[in-house]
């Protein structure tokens, strides 16, 4: 079923377990997305980038919509890292049911401004909106933040944000980072600044950059003739004891490329006389649900549709 946003994350955060938002950018996507909710019975949120816009369009967005409906479990349809007060309009026009108006590059009264104008609008139609207070490092399609620009979430700052724009779920910068490099070793992530935060609202907080690299997968990828460096993700315990202190959220789209890419390279690799396109990029479908499967898992959402 098609739902909004705060149908899925209001319960998510009362109940201390996170749903996944993951990125989709084809068809093969989408389906090991909903296909592995409904199997799970897992609400779930499916995102689309402006990138994922430009590259599908309205198509995908169809496409998207068509599987959310006839599934028997909770599905929104989210913008991810909307750019503008235009793009959350355009996305809303094309039946997006969450929007995200990212304008965490403004000082605090230019984010104030422009996610309440933002969130005027969307919730004229009924939509959600997610906003971010602080900045993620790391690289995602347009975004890319140098870790020195890049800031932490203030506590203090985050009350008056929701209370001055209505935002209905905050994105919080508390050490996670976009891409497939997100440190050395094991990413530190701020637990008292989460639970600090989580205690002044009531709202469902957001953690973006929360892939976790699978380790199995980054060495599949190399094996296949991959070149990746040092990647490394964000531990499956942080995950876990974010989302009991408010994280209702969780951004995930690293894993799904790089699960989708090792199916690609193994089929190929495996055949190289293959050209049946069902059966190259079948196995990648595969791959994904696998990797949503264990994070579905970790968050603790399995079970709640």
């Amino acid at each position: 079923m098609l739902v909004t946003g705060n149908d899925i994350l209001v319960p998510a955060r009362a109940g201390k377990y996170g749903v996944g938002s993951f990125n989709t950018n084809n068809m093969e996507i989408t389906q090991a997305i909903i296909h592995t909710a409904e199997r799970l019975r897992s609400p779930v949120m499916v995102q689309m980038s402006e990138g994922a816009i430009k590259y599908g369009g309205q198509d995908l967005a169809n496409i998207v919509i068509d599987l959310a409906r006839r599934a028997t479990v909770p599905v929104a349809l989210h913008l991810d890292h909307g750019s503008s007060y235009a793009s959350a309009l355009k996305a809303i026009k094309m039946g997006f049911t969450s929007v995200m108006i990212d304008a965490s590059h403004h000082d605090f009264e230019g984010n104030v401004k422009e996610t309440k104008r933002v969130v005027e609008a969307a919730h004229a139609m009924g939509i959600s909106v997610e906003s971010e207070l602080g900045r993620l490092g790391g690289i995602e399609e347009h975004i890319v933040v140098d870790e020195k620009d890049a800031f932490l979430t203030d506590p203090e700052e985050a009350v008056q944000f929701i209370e001055q724009t209505g935002t209905d779920y905050l994105a919080i910068a508390i050490g996670t980072s976009h891409g497939a490099f997100k440190g050395k070793g094991r990413p530190y992530i701020d637990h008292a600044r989460i639970e600090k935060i989580a205690g002044l609202t009531g709202i469902p907080l957001v953690a973006h950059g929360s892939s976790g690299v699978p380790q199995e997968i980054v060495e599949r990828f190399r094996k296949a003739g991959g070149e990746i460096g040092d990647a490394a993700g964000i531990a499956d315990e942080d995950l876990q004891r974010a989302t009991g202190f408010g994280i209702a959220k969780v951004n995930v789209d690293t894993d799904l490329r790089l699960a989708s890419t090792v199916g690609i390279r193994e089929a190929l690799a495996a055949n190289a006389k293959e050209f049946d396109p069902r059966k190259i990029f079948g196995p990648a479908r595969e791959v994904m649900s696998q990797v949503i499967e264990h994070k579905m898992r970790v968050l603790g959402s399995v079970g709640k549709a």
